[in-house]
């Protein structure tokens, strides 16, 4: 136990509470050590378990995940929270983004991409699940004309908006340089070009941030 991640479920639904607790009962990586019906019980699950992540749903009574990340924002409560979503109200999530969520999952996901994420935030990356991704990406496509696309992306070359959209779908390196007959260091300078003028440490909060200022 002593080795595990400690984390704290924030749901106000029971049976979601439960089969989330259930399905990370399953790893030998991470212990569920505390519950919230919402945002507003956080205070007193932080301060009695001391949790390294926090799982938050978004839709809550009394206080919902946006508030309770703006509490902690506000409280400077720097432990990760992933975020699990059954919608995709990119308003919402991009919001999350702002407020500093670290994660984004669908309540749907497997075992092994869970404890993934955990894993990630736990040590200071980020990580947001392909399929959120390309929901944020169709349900913004609309939104950004090619005036603002242009301003906005005058930063990137076209060859790292490109690589951008790729690691959007969730491409790793191998993958993008299969895909753009590149080698995987060519590709790999290029990653490290776009982190470095988004101003960000990791290709996650590259793709998140590049969706929330519509680069791609």
């Amino acid at each position: 136990m002593d080795n595990k991640i400690n984390v704290c479920l924030v749901d106000d639904q029971m049976l979601i509470r439960e089969g989330i607790k259930s399905l990370l009962n399953l790893s030998n990586k991470v212990a569920v050590i505390a519950e919230c019906s919402d945002g507003s019980e956080l205070a007193d699950c932080i301060s009695h378990s001391s949790p390294d992540v926090i799982l938050l749903d978004l839709s809550m009574p009394i206080m919902n995940g946006i508030d309770t990340l703006k509490w902690m924002k506000a409280e400077a409560i720097n432990i990760p929270v992933i975020v699990l979503t059954t919608f995709d109200d990119h308003e919402w999530v991009l919001q999350s983004i702002q407020e500093g969520a670290k994660g984004f999952l669908l309540k749907d996901v497997s075992l092994d991409t869970l404890v993934e994420a955990i894993e990630s935030v736990n040590n200071g990356q980020s990580h947001i699940q392909p399929a959120i991704t390309e929901r944020l990406l169709s349900s913004m496509s609309n939104q950004n004309t090619s005036t603002t696309a242009h301003s906005k992306t005058e930063a990137l070359t076209e060859k790292e908006q490109e690589i951008l959209r790729l690691m959007a779908s969730g491409c790793s390196n191998k993958e993008i340089a299969l895909a753009l007959y590149k080698s995987e260091g060519t590709i790999k300078n290029h990653v490290s070009n776009i982190l470095s003028k988004l101003g960000v440490r990791d290709r996650t909060r590259a793709v998140l941030l590049a969706i929330e200022k519509g680069l791609i």
